[in-house]
């Protein structure tokens, strides 16, 4: 396909955004010239809305998908638009399964201005949001919400461990996946939700299909995205099997991989 895509989605973190949470003006440069091209850009990412502050400000345009497709987000205006949540009985049918298979896990909840984790989830990024914690995440599974965050903070098993025995134990009736091999973290979200089957929602309120639209990202929580888009592009330093799961391969995050094909694509016929 030598045209220029329609739409260009894209992770955040580990993809555009490096870990110590810079972007580079190169990158920042090559989505405002495909904006500016009349090139819809979608940022999506397993963060929530008030993370998302900082992409508004480093980029300027753009919409957003969050919470690993389980919200639409106005990036611009800072606003909601659209949720597709996890249900109360799954989220206590999720908590009660998991807690048998993996007995040293603990959990958190997020929804768009809610995060409460009990005081056995170490957090990490989310560390001062929640000071006081409680004991049993059911106390509070009282209302949808957007999804559950579950660790291991003694690092007994990692993330691809844990996704394995979750698929097995809840897949049926959530989406799992994570987001950081390293982290011993799993994000699950309502049965149905992942970054690509929202994706494909938006492009097709568009008018776009999947050879319209190009993606990039790095871990499973991106697989999805990077299967749906008919181009697409797992990070050369990402997880080893977003390759599998995406059409191409680009230069590491570090080195602007990402910037570098945009730049390309932007040179080929509208």
């Amino acid at each position: 396909m030598s045209f220029r895509p329609k739409l260009i989605a894209s992770d955040l973190d580990g993809t555009i955004v490096a870990h110590y949470g810079e972007v580079t003006q190169r990158t920042i440069n090559a989505f405002r010239t495909a904006h500016d091209m009349g090139i819809e850009i979608f940022f999506v990412t397993g963060r929530p809305p008030r993370w998302m502050p900082e992409i508004k400000e480093a980029f300027g345009i753009g919409k957003a998908i969050c919470g690993n497709g389980a919200q639409l987000f106005d990036l611009q205006n800072q606003k909601v638009l659209e949720e597709w949540l996890i249900p109360v009985d799954a989220q206590i049918e999720t908590v009660k399964r998991l807690r048998k298979a993996i007995p040293q896990i603990s959990f958190a909840v997020e929804s768009h201005n809610f995060f409460k984790r009990e005081k056995s989830y170490v957090a990490m990024w989310d560390a001062g949001i929640d000071h006081e914690g409680c004991n049993q995440i059911e106390e509070v599974l009282t209302q949808p919400i957007l999804k559950f965050l579950v660790r291991c903070s003694g690092h007994e098993y990692t993330s691809d461990q844990m996704l394995e025995i979750a698929e097995r134990e809840i897949g049926d009736f959530v989406n799992v996946t994570h987001s950081s091999p390293s982290a011993s973290l799993l994000e699950i979200s309502a049965k149905g939700v992942s970054k690509g089957e929202t994706l494909a929602l938006m492009a097709g309120r568009s008018g776009f299909s999947a050879d319209d639209c190009v993606s990039f990202g790095d871990n499973p929580n991106d697989f999805s995205m990077l299967q749906w888009c008919s181009r697409s592009y797992a990070i050369a330093d990402g997880h080893p099997d977003a390759q599998i799961h995406a059409k191409d391969v680009t230069e590491p995050h570090m080195e602007d991989g990402v910037a570098k094909i945009i730049e390309k694509l932007l040179d080929l016929p509208a």
